[in-house]
């Protein structure tokens, strides 16, 4: 299991565990839409199985950016007094739009190893 989280992480392929699956070297420093291979280097993994593949991953990207919305206001919400500061909602939208690239490589990430091919 720590393998796999390392694996996702690492963004690496999910049949050989050695090709990557985005062009990028560091998944968390690019700003933008992350650019997928087509296909593993090293064990020719098809990644993308069908047209509208990844639909399913913006449904966990979704639920991600709900609950890292949910821990900032948590967290944020300690340094204020009132119940509900209005000034914690611009710390949520830093949050969301500084963590979004990374959620997109995760989610995908995350849908890949959720349907990977077992039986090999």
């Amino acid at each position: 299991m720590a393998n796999t989280f390392i694996n996702i992480m690492n963004t690496t392929c999910p049949q050989c565990n050695k090709g990557k699956v985005f062009d990028e070297k560091s998944p968390f420093l690019n700003i933008g839409f992350p650019k997928m291979n087509k296909n593993c280097s090293n064990c020719n993994y098809k990644f993308e199985k069908e047209p509208g593949y990844f639909f399913g991953a913006m449904y966990m990207n979704y639920g991600l950016t709900v609950a890292e919305s949910i821990a900032t206001y948590v967290i944020a919400q300690q340094f204020f007094t009132a119940r509900f500061d209005l000034r914690i909602i611009p710390i949520i939208a830093v949050v969301i739009i500084g963590l979004a690239s990374f959620n997109i490589r995760l989610s995908r990430m995350l849908w890949l190893y959720m349907f990977k091919n077992y039986t090999m």
